[in-house]
C-alpha cells in the first residue's frame, strides 16, 4: 500500500536491490544452517520409538557391538605371536666373561672345575631358549599370549611362553642344582646374577604387523543401510538390530562430520538448495504479483520474514534448550496475510518451512504439521480488526496442529499407551507465542511502511483527536464523509474490495476542508464566501483542500495509504461549477483548464476508484429536487459515466462488471437514505 508511481523505463536501481536482496537472503540463511550434524534422538532398546518415519540419507554399513567384536577380538588373538629377536652375541659375551672371572676371582672360591663346566652348559641352554625382562614376560601373561615367535638368522621359531626365561626365573634355573653333587651356598657366592641379561629383543614393527593382519580378517560390519531405506517408525519396538541399526548411523555421523570435505560438501548443498528455494519465491512474485515485487517495502518484508524463520529454527537446532515445535512459525502467513493476500501468505509460508526443514533430522513430519497449521492461520484471520480475532486463531492453530499430530501418532502406534502426550505442552507454548503478532504488526508498520486493519480501524473512531476537531469546525463535511464511509464499504464488500481500508480513506478524505469550513456549502448556512471572489480564486480555495489536506496528514502522522485516498479522490478533474461558470462569462476567452485541475492523480487501486464515485455521487444527490427511484438512478448513472468516459479509472484494477456492481450498491443505499417518512396523523378533539 504505498503511494502511486509511475515508471517509463527500466530500473537498474531495483534491479539491483533485487539481486542485492536475493544475496543476502541466500547468505544469511546458508551461514546459519548447521554444518555439523548433531544425531539427537534418544532410543534404549527394547523401548518404543517416539519419534516419526527415520530413513537413512545416506548408506552406511551395521557395526557390530562391541561385545561381539571384543569375543572375535580375543578369539582371533588366540593365533597372535609376537615376534622377537635373539641376540647370538649377547649370550656369548656373557659365557665368555664368566669363563675370564672365573680363571681370575671364582676358582678360589669353587676350586672344583665340575661347577664351572656345570654353569656353563646350564647358561648355553637357557640363552638358547632366551632371556626376556621380568615386566615383558608378566606383559606377555597379562594378555594370553601362548608363544611367541623368536627370530633368529632370518628364521623364524615358534615357541612356548613357557620355555623362555625372565631373569629371575633364569637364576632359579641356575640355582635348581643336584645338592648331591653342587653346593648350592658355593653357587650363591658366585653372584650369577651378573651372568643373566636379556638376549630375546621384543621387535615391536614385525608385531604390530602380525597384530592388524590378524585384526584385518575380522569384519566390524554385519549388513549394509541403504540410502532411502527406512530404519523406524514412530512407535515401533527397538529390538537388538534396530538398536545395532541407529548406534552404526550415530557413529557414521559423528565419522562424516569430522572431515573437512564433507562440510564444504554441505555448505554448496545448502546455498544451492536455498537459492533454489528463494529463486522459485521470487519469480512467483514476478509472474503473478507484480505489484509486491516492485515494490521495496513488500519485498523487505517478505524477505525478512522468510529469512527470520530459517534463522531462529537453525539456532534451536544446533543449541537444543527448547523443542522447534514451540516457534511460532504461523505467524509469517498471519502478518502476510494482514499486510498483503492469502495466496502470497501461503507461498511465503510454504517456502519458509522448507527452508526451515533441512536443518531437521525428522522433516517430513514438520512440513505437514506447519502446512496445515499454516493454512488453518490464514483462513481463520481474513481481516484483523479486534484483538479477539487472533486469539480465536490461536486456538485454531493449536487445534490443528493437535489434531494433526494425533492423527499421525494414531497412524504409526500399536497401542493407545504408546502415544506421546509431552508435545502437546509445545502446542501450546506455541499458540501463546502467537498472540504477540498483535503487537509485532505495530512494529513492522512502522519499518516497512505498511497499515494493518488495526491501525484502519483505530484512525476510522469517531472519537479520534482529528474527527473530533473535524465534527466541531466542519460539522458538514464531516456528516458528508460519514455517509460516503459507509457508500463506500458496502461497495467494497460486494466487489471484494478492502471494505475497512475505504472506509478509513473516505473518513479522511475531506479534512483539508477543516482550514476553510465555510468555503464549502456542507457547512455554509445562508452566506457563501465565494459571491465576493473570482471564479478562478474560488477554484484555487477548493482545490486546496487536497494539498490541505495532505499537510495535516503529514502533521498528524497519517499513514500513506491514507495520504493517496485524499490526492486521489478528485483525480485529475475539474471544479466544473466555477469552470463552466467562468467559461459562460468569457465565452470568446480560451480558458486555461488547469486554473481549474485538482492536482491528483487519477485513482491507481479499486478502493481509490470506489471513495471517487461515492464522493462525487453523494455530494451530488443533496442537489436533487426530489427523491424517486428514477431520479436517484439516474444521478448515480450519470456521474459515473462520466467519470467513466473521461478516463479517471484508466491506472486502477476496476473492471466494467465492478462498476456496474457499485452502481446498484449507491443506488440501493441513497434509497434507503433518503426515503419518504410516513406523516404521521394529529389526534382529532
Amino acid at each position: 500500500m504505498k503511494s502511486f508511481q509511475t515508471e517509463s523505463q527500466f530500473s537498474y536501481k531495483k534491479f539491483f536491490y533485487k539481486c542485492g536482496i536475493f544475496l543476502a537472503a541466500v547468505l544469511i540463511i546458508a551461514y546459519f544452517l548447521p554444518r555439523e550434524g548433531q544425531f539427537n534422538y534418544q532410543f534404549d532398546i527394547n523401548k518404543p520409538w517416539k519419534y516419526g518415519l527415520l530413513q537413512a540419507s545416506f548408506d552406511f554399513p551395521i557395526y557390530k557391538g562391541e561385545d561381539e567384536v571384543k569375543r572375535e577380538q580375543d578369539s582371533i588373538m588366540a593365533n597372535y605371536h609376537p615376534y622377537f629377536q635373539l641376540s647370538e652375541t649377547a649370550g656369548k659375551q656373557v659365557i665368555a666373561q664368566f669363563k675370564t672371572d672365573y680363571n681370575k676371582q671364582l676358582r678360589q672360591i669353587i676350586p672344583d672345575p665340575t661347577y664351572s663346566h656345570y654353569i656353563e652348559r646350564k647358561l648355553e641352554e637357557i640363552y638358547a631358549k632366551g632371556i626376556v625382562p621380568v615386566e615383558q614376560l608378566a606383559q606377555l601373561h597379562k594378555d594370553s599370549i601362548l608363544s611367541i615367535q623368536i627370530v633368529y638368522q632370518n628364521t623364524s621359531i615358534l615357541q612356548s611362553v613357557s620355555e623362555i626365561y625372565s631373569t629371575k626365573r633364569a637364576y632359579e634355573a641356575l640355582m635348581n642344582v643336584d645338592t648331591l653333587r653342587y653346593n648350592k651356598s658355593l653357587l650363591q657366592r658366585c653372584n650369577l646374577n651378573n651372568y643373566l641379561t636379556p638376549n630375546l629383543i621384543y621387535d615391536a614393527n614385525k608385531s604390530e604387523l602380525a597384530k592388524k593382519d590378524l585384526l584385518s580378517s575380522i569384519s566390524w560390519a554385519k549388513g549394509f543401510v541403504m540410502n532411502g531405506q527406512k530404519i523406524i517408525d514412530r512407535g515401533e519396538i527397538i529390538n537388538q538390530q534396530t538398536y545395532n541399526i541407529l548406534k552404526s548411523l550415530q557413529r557414521e555421523w559423528d565419522k562424516r562430520n569430522e572431515t573437512t570435505t564433507e562440510k564444504r560438501l554441505t555448505l554448496l548443498g545448502q546455498i544451492l538448495f536455498v537459492a533454489i528455494i528463494v529463486g522459485c519465491f521470487m519469480m512467483y512474485l514476478a509472474l503473478f504479483r507484480r505489484d509486491y515485487y516492485d515494490k521495496k517495502g513488500s519485498l523487505s518484508i517478505l524477505f525478512f520474514l522468510i529469512i527470520f524463520f530459517p534463522v531462529i529454527t537453525s539456532i534451536i537446532v544446533s543449541h537444543p534448550f527448547i523443542s522447534v515445535y514451540v516457534v511460532p512459525f504461523t505467524m509469517l502467513p498471519m502478518i502476510v496475510r494482514i499486510f498483503l493476500d492469502s495466496r502470497t501468505a501461503f507461498m511465503a509460508h510454504i517456502l519458509s518451512i522448507l527452508l526451515c526443514s533441512i536443518c531437521l533430522r525428522t522433516p517430513h513430519e514438520f512440513i505437514l504439521l506447519q502446512t496445515v497449521a499454516g493454512m488453518a492461520s490464514i483462513y481463520s484471520l481474513r481481516e484483523l480488526s479486534q484483538r479477539s480475532q487472533l486469539l480465536r486463531s490461536a486456538l485454531i492453530v493449536v487445534a490443528a496442529y493437535s489434531l494433526l499430530y494425533l492423527a499421525l501418532d494414531l497412524i504409526h502406534v500399536n497401542d493407545v499407551s504408546q502415544l506421546s502426550t509431552s508435545i502437546y505442552f509445545n502446542f501450546i507454548v506455541n499458540g501463546i507465542l502467537l498472540l504477540f503478532t498483535y503487537p509485532l504488526l505495530f512494529i513492522l508498520e512502522k519499518t516497512f511502511g505498511f497499515t494493518s486493519n488495526v491501525t484502519l480501524v483505530e484512525l476510522s473512531n469517531i472519537n479520534n483527536k482529528l474527527m473530533r476537531e473535524m465534527s466541531e469546525v466542519a460539522p458538514g463535511t464531516f456528516n458528508h464523509s460519514l455517509q460516503v464511509a459507509n457508500l463506500c464499504a458496502a461497495a467494497a464488500n460486494r466487489i471484494e474490495a478492502k471494505s475497512q481500508l475505504v472506509r478509513t480513506g473516505a473518513m479522511y478524505h475531506d479534512i483539508g476542508k477543516m482550514l476553510n469550513p465555510a468555503f464549502f456549502t456542507e457547512n455554509q448556512s445562508g452566506i457563501n464566501p465565494h459571491d465576493q471572489l473570482s471564479y478562478k480564486q474560488s477554484a484555487q480555495i477548493v482545490i486546496s483542500h487536497v494539498t490541505d489536506g495532505i499537510k495535516l496528514a503529514e502533521k498528524n502522522n497519517l499513514p500513506e495509504v491514507i495520504k493517496d485516498f485524499i490526492r486521489t479522490h478528485h483525480g485529475k478533474g475539474l471544479t466544473k461549477y466555477f469552470y463552466i461558470s467562468y467559461q459562460n462569462e468569457h465565452p470568446d476567452e480560451e480558458v486555461d483548464k488547469e486554473a481549474f485541475r485538482y492536482p491528483g492523480p487519477n485513482p491507481f487501486t479499486k478502493e481509490q476508484a470506489i471513495l471517487m464515485m461515492a464522493d462525487s455521487v453523494e455530494a451530488a444527490s443533496r442537489s436533487l429536487k426530489e427523491y424517486t427511484e428514477e431520479s436517484i438512478s439516474n444521478l448515480v448513472d450519470k456521474i459515473i459515466d462520466s467519470q467513466v468516459q473521461e478516463g479517471y479509472f484508466k491506472e486502477c484494477p476496476i473492471t466494467f462488471k465492478d462498476i456496474a456492481n457499485v452502481k446498484t450498491v449507491f443506488k440501493e443505499k441513497l434509497k434507503t437514505m433518503y426515503h419518504t417518512r410516513i406523516s404521521y396523523p394529529e389526534l382529532k378533539k
